[in-house]
């Protein structure tokens, strides 16, 4: 199971295995309150697509298809299939710090590994 949460909501023994996947370290969180059992910064958008998508709904659609895009690189391919065996054996929540619950790089990751558990 993958489940998304923002890093500055507490955190749950229901989270499972908690990865932060920001480029950037949450701003004013400590490492100790963000209990993540990694931090995946090389799966974030490439500073370039942040800057691009500036968190503006209406960005939404082409940040996704640029981000996908980046997630096919090879060093993002082998973190996002560390990702799936972490999800096929337990709970797995992705960690992101964007206000915007709908719209951040964790909804796409989430879709993108739902995926990938589908197939067999």
């Amino acid at each position: 199971m993958i489940t998304i949460k923002r890093a500055y909501d507490a955190p749950e023994r229901a989270d499972g295995v908690r990865i932060l996947v920001d480029r950037l370290w949450p701003r004013g969180l400590k490492k100790q309150e963000a209990q993540v059992e990694k931090w995946m910064w090389e799966l974030g958008p490439s500073n370039e697509l942040r800057q691009f998508f500036g968190h503006d709904p209406a960005r939404w659609q082409e940040f996704r298809q640029r981000y996908l895009a980046e997630l096919k690189r090879p060093e993002a391919l082998a973190l996002l299939a560390e990702l799936v065996e972490v999800a096929r054996n337990g709970t797995l929540t992705l960690i992101y710090s964007a206000k915007d619950r709908e719209h951040n790089q964790a909804v796409v990751l989430k879709e993108l590994l739902d995926a990938k558990l589908q197939k067999p």
